[in-house]
């Protein structure tokens, strides 16, 4: 079974709280939310692997280390996923960026996905998955599905805020795939939000409600 790490640093505790409050600014909403996926992206690399390389330095030639075997993707499910997808790269600026676009639809609540473009060397990547909002786990389970089938071996889920119910769902459907979670919600309500939650990301990012 799959790891599920819940971060509990003060820092991104006390922009979430900043974040769910209704009265924030959709920039300041955005500003947050890359701060926080920055921050979140240093621990869910700690395992990136190393090798030994040979180096000059002013002084004296020296041998360091240095990431080596697989090149980073990130892969953000449209639309709010975009916004995290900076976040990533100012640590890892050389990793590639695809994209996957699904909807939920208001009656279902099942995810429809519309788009689907990868990296085309994404199956020699460790691909991180990124969406701010984990609430059925329909969305991610699909975006995953897509991936895997590109004959992607190695993914990691990253998102801002979970319920319990989508992190058991993602668990079933993808036991292989570690989850990071920036904080863990109560539940999901009659209409399928997190509890107490902050709303539509999407919405408060672009600023489209």
């Amino acid at each position: 079974m799959s790891k599920v790490v819940v971060f509990d640093h003060p820092l991104i505790a006390h922009k979430i709280s900043i974040m769910r409050n209704v009265n924030t600014t959709n920039k300041d909403f955005r500003e947050l939310l890359e701060e926080i996926a920055m921050l979140m992206t240093y621990e869910v690399t700690r395992d990136l692997p190393l090798v030994d390389k040979e180096i000059e330095t002013p002084i004296c030639k020296t041998t360091q280390k240095v990431l080596g075997g697989r090149q980073i993707g990130v892969v953000p499910i449209l639309r709010a996923g975009l916004g995290m997808v900076n976040g990533v790269l100012k640590l890892v600026p050389a990793a590639k960026v695809g994209h996957i676009g699904c909807y939920r639809d208001e009656e279902t609540a099942k995810p429809i996905k519309y788009y689907c473009k990868l990296p085309v060397d994404v199956e020699q990547r460790e691909v991180i998955v990124v969406d701010p909002m984990l609430a059925t786990g329909g969305s991610a389970i699909m975006a995953i599905n897509f991936i895997k089938e590109a004959g992607v071996k190695n993914i990691k889920f990253m998102c801002l805020i979970a319920a319990p119910e989508g992190i058991e769902a993602l668990q079933k459907e993808h036991p292989d795939v570690d989850i990071f979670i920036a904080c863990k919600d109560e539940r999901l309500n009659e209409q399928n939000y997190i509890v107490p939650g902050l709303g539509d990301a999407g919405d408060r990012i672009f600023g489209t409600k």
